[in-house]
């Protein structure tokens, strides 16, 4: 349910970039990005460049650099390619910093050709932490945590201060160890930035961590939950917090639950969104919401309506002591209510058209499990290995379906696939289909977004969740699945597994 793309066409594999570089082959679309893998290899120019002196004087032929002695074997390149212009001039500002530091994969070129920004990275066979399903391992977080506050504070230093920050800005070795990558530049400052300014680039570090944590991490949810509420007025100061956490250590922690989201193949913005929070000792809230409204619209209802329903449910749940199953429904039910009612009068205020469909599921002690949902984003249940949906999609094809009027495989393709009868934020006081659930070890619950189940027969997700065992594997390839199937639109899903008979 996103905007039409306004992405470039992209290189074709063997494009010549620059002076240097030979397109490989497109890797990733994100929002606003382009990623490519290159090479130098070059034999359209007479001269070689080395990467380790600068010198441009080699001959083609040559082994070494004439200068330096460096080796002249062919490198390959990780290029990252952004198309918004009104990001262009602090990025080339930023860059003429020629920033360096540990934690942080530093651009050796900067180019501009065809319309777009194009930022060179030297590639040593790092992923993107873009493709990887959340949630990391405590290691990895705090010292993703305590990379990136380290160069957040010498970019600071530097004058530099970020507009965003997600998976798309980090890299990720075969290690498992996570590095800043091609930061999003808000404004360079002539001298250090202010410190008055310094606490916001530690809030878009704090969402993002709470995004790649488990539930169940009580410490790090704590920390990372203070830099989202701002409490950090700079990097050092979330660094100083880390110290006593990192002595201690951080626990194992057996991961219930994984959930990715990506852009697809055609859309330029990700308007869906997903979360989890740990209501109590023993509840768990899992969500997963698809806006619709266009920019400014869909992806501020779709975070509205995750960021309120575990918002109030937390609440709810907290201000009571009934813990019986009308009372955990009526709970999810008014959490949802709220979320539905606030998105419609924040629409009405800013007189626009947004919504979202949503769908939760609310577990219990590994044992129950409540789903509600309000539009097409689904809920199923993988059980002996047999996948079934949960949820009722509220669109005008599904009722022909239960009418008999089309079969589930003309249902599939049918041009009025996309109408929904009910959606969250379009009016007040939603019909909510609320399911219950008697979970057994091992069962597997999936919250999606039409992105996946659209693209993706239920019977090649069934495989899927059978054939890979991990659950972040397991997003990761579903993903890549909805990819294979067109990735005509943004695809979100959450796993969450009960435990396994003791």
């Amino acid at each position: 349910m996103s905007a039409p793309s306004t992405r470039p066409s992209p290189f074709a594999p063997g494009t010549l970039l620059s002076e240097h570089y030979v397109v490989e082959g497109l890797v990733r679309l994100a929002e606003g990005r382009m990623f490519y893998l290159a090479h130098n290899d070059r034999p359209d120019r007479a001269r070689r460049f080395c990467w380790d002196c600068g010198n441009d004087d080699s001959p083609q032929t040559a082994e070494r650099c004439v200068a330096c002695g460096a080796s002249m074997a062919a490198r390959r390149f990780l290029i990252s390619v952004r198309w918004d212009a009104d990001g262009f001039q602090a990025y080339a500002d930023y860059f003429e910093k020629r920033i360096h530091h540990p934690g942080f994969s530093a651009p050796v070129d900067m180019f501009f050709q065809d319309g777009v920004l194009c930022s060179v990275v030297l590639w040593d066979g790092e992923g993107l932490l873009l493709d990887e399903a959340s949630p990391l391992t405590p290691v990895q977080l705090l010292d993703m945590a305590q990379r990136t506050t380290g160069i957040f504070a010498y970019l600071h230093q530097s004058g530099v201060c970020l507009s965003r920050l997600g998976p798309a800005n980090f890299l990720i070795s075969e290690a498992g160890r996570v590095t800043l990558y091609d930061p999003d530049v808000q404004e360079v400052h002539p001298g250090p930035v202010p410190a008055e300014d310094r606490g916001a680039d530690v809030v878009l570090l704090g969402r993002l961590l709470l995004r790649l944590t488990p539930p169940g991490a009580g410490a790090l949810l704590e920390l990372f939950e203070a830099a989202t509420d701002g409490r950090f007025g700079s990097a050092q100061d979330l660094g100083q917090a880390l110290i006593p956490v990192i002595e201690r250590g951080v626990p194992p922690l057996r991961t219930s639950a994984a959930a990715m989201t990506d852009v697809g193949l055609v859309r330029a913005l990700n308007e869906d969104n997903w979360g989890w929070t740990r209501l109590s000792d023993d509840i768990v809230l899992h969500v997963v919401a698809d806006g619709m409204g266009g920019h400014d619209s869909g992806e501020v209802a779709s975070a509205m309506a995750v960021a309120t329903i575990c918002r109030e449910a937390a609440a709810r749940l907290q201000a009571t002591a009934d813990r019986s199953r009308p009372r955990l429904e009526a709970i999810l039910e008014e959490s949802f209510q709220a979320a539905n009612n606030g998105i419609k009068q924040h629409s009405e205020r800013m007189q626009n058209d947004m919504g979202t469909t949503m769908v939760a599921a609310m577990v219990i002690d590994h044992k129950l499990a409540l789903l509600a949902n309000v539009g097409d984003s689904r809920g199923y249940l993988l059980r002996d290995e047999l996948l079934h949906q949960v949820t009722r999609d509220h669109s005008l094809v599904a009722r022909w379906v239960e009418q008999g009027r089309v079969s589930p495989e003309e249902a599939r393709s049918h041009p009025m696939s996309n109408i929904l009868l009910l959606t969250v934020g379009t009016e007040m006081n939603v019909n909510i289909d609320i399911f219950s659930i008697e979970l057994q070890p091992g069962d597997k619950l999936m919250l999606c977004s039409d992105g996946l189940w659209g693209e993706v027969e239920d019977a090649e997700i069934e495989d899927c969740l059978n054939r890979y065992p991990d659950m972040r594997q397991a997003c990761r390839e579903l993903i890549r699945a909805a990819h294979h199937g067109g990735g005509r639109d943004n695809v979100t899903l959450l796993i969450y597994e009960a435990p396994p008979a003791a």
